[in-house]
């Protein structure tokens, strides 16, 4: 009986919840309100709550809302806090014009890029550094469309190649700064293997090497599918002229662009330094994601005193950092919940049945099964909801239990997971990035998708094969 109620529940559970993703509603109060229910179900089962040194209230109908609070508690020690702080340095670089002369910076050169079919790899693996500093899809694709743009179409690239090219932008690029490679760092750090990992080192050790080769063999099919497709094109005619709003020039001298310019990915140049020493001189200088973002923060706040000869103004907007903050607390929110969730599923006892049920996976030639069903499953969410980032954050907290019942690491996990769902996106016809271009272009999604699809699934392909060689 007790298994029936267990399955029962579980499944009405996911279901509710992917077909939330599906219809791209916000599931955070799902989430929260299902692993309310499943705890509730769990006490009456007579199991105990599933987290470590859990104290009950006493009451049975408030211990739910009691780990909801541990969850809270426990995320803003750790992940939590790092992307509070990494959402307000970004919104700082934003109110500062910092971001605007990166990306200028950046894409002037490409003007002087005679060859169309040149620019797209060239073009695709800008995008991809821009995404340091602009982290979302959606924003960068805005801004590309505006600064990029007509500079592509001076050079008598297809409008549809420019559209692909924008909507793979942001895809994979290998960041300490991401919220996702925080928060999985973050959930390894708790298990004895991984006692010494942070988000560096799980970024440069091990995301790296797959993310890095991938981004260029993607740039590489870019080039061959968009020439093969442009070929075709010209049999049907072409797309009419879109004016696109132009950015204004940024005015300065080169001492000033140089120095705004590096600011937003300072933090990232620090804990690459500090990985880099430790790696070949053996000197470790302890800095972690926070640190390198509040010594950047610091010398921003320096800058722009110089620069506006010590106008109080300048302290004042020191704001938007804090308001930067408050604008990614729905991240941090969204990992709560999804730990709720989890904790529900472990209570009602369904995460110790996975971890049996996968017991004959370990080993032999088998052991790449549950990464494809984990990519599999990723894929299936972003095409239909456009998103799968909170897929990937409710997965989090399964990746190490799942990972170690089926006898694999669980890199062997997160690494195509995590890629595979920023991959994805840009194959989906619902995609809030390619509705935008399509809107801007006055493109049918669907014929950006056929642009998209087979760089993006022959990455995802390249992917997981280097994932599966370098982490089973």
């Amino acid at each position: 009986m007790q298994d029936i109620i267990m399955y029962s529940s579980a499944i009405l559970a996911v279901v509710i919840l992917g077909y939330m993703l599906i219809k791209k509603m916000d599931i955070k109060i799902a989430l929260f309100m299902m692993g309310i229910v499943l705890i509730l179900i769990s006490i009456g089962m007579g199991n105990d709550i599933a987290i470590k040194d859990f104290e009950s209230t006493g009451s049975p109908l408030l211990d739910p809302l009691q780990v909801i609070v541990e969850q809270f508690k426990d995320t803003f020690s750790k992940a939590g806090l790092i992307i509070l702080i990494l959402g307000g340095y970004t919104a700082y670089m934003t109110s500062i014009g910092a971001n605007d002369v990166t990306v200028q910076l950046l894409t002037k050169p490409i003007g002087k890029v005679k060859s169309v079919y040149v620019l797209v790899p060239i073009v695709f693996l800008l995008g991809n550094l821009l995404s340091l500093v602009i982290p979302s899809a959606s924003t960068l694709a805005i801004l590309l469309l505006a600064t990029l743009y007509p500079v592509l179409k001076q050079a008598k690239m297809s409008t549809l190649t420019i559209a692909a090219i924008i909507a793979t932008s942001a895809t994979i690029i290998p960041t300490p700064l991401g919220s996702d490679n925080v928060a999985i760092a973050e959930e390894l750090a708790k298990y004895a293997q991984f006692a010494d990992m942070n988000v560096t080192n799980y970024v440069f050790s091990y995301h790296a090497i797959v993310s890095l080769p991938t981004l260029l063999f993607i740039a590489l099919v870019h080039y061959l599918w968009q020439k093969r497709m442009d070929k075709k094109l010209e049999h049907t005619g072409h797309h009419e002229e879109i004016e696109v709003q132009k950015v204004d020039e940024i005015k300065g001298g080169s001492l000033f662009k140089a120095v705004y310019g590096i600011l937003p990915v300072f933090p990232i140049i620090l804990l690459l330094i500090s990985f880099i020493l430790e790696l070949t001189a053996g000197i470790t200088i302890s800095i972690g994601v926070e640190s390198a973002v509040l010594v950047s923060l610091i010398l921003a706040i320096i800058c722009e005193l110089i620069r506006h000869k010590g106008d109080k103004a300048v302290l004042s907007n020191t704001e938007k950092f804090f308001e930067g903050m408050g604008k990614v607390f729905p991240i941090v929110a969204l990992i709560v919940a999804a730990s709720v969730f989890v904790t529900g599923l472990k209570s009602i006892g369904l995460i110790n049945e996975l971890q049996q049920s996968m017991g004959h996976l370990q080993g032999g030639n088998v052991s790449f099964i549950l990464p494809l069903i984990m990519v599999s499953l990723t894929a299936l969410i972003v095409l239909l909801s456009g998103s799968g980032i909170a897929l990937f954050f409710a997965m989090v907290p399964l990746m190490v239990p799942l990972a170690e019942a089926a006898g694999i690491s669980p890199i062997a996990i997160s690494i195509p997971m995590g890629l595979a769902g920023n991959l994805f996106r840009a194959v989906s016809p619902v995609a809030a990035v390619v509705l935008i271009i399509a809107g801007t272009l006055k493109l049918d999604p669907l014929d950006i998708i056929k642009r998209t699809s087979v760089p993006m699934i022959s990455g995802v392909v390249f992917m997981f094969i280097l994932s599966m060689i370098f982490f089973l």
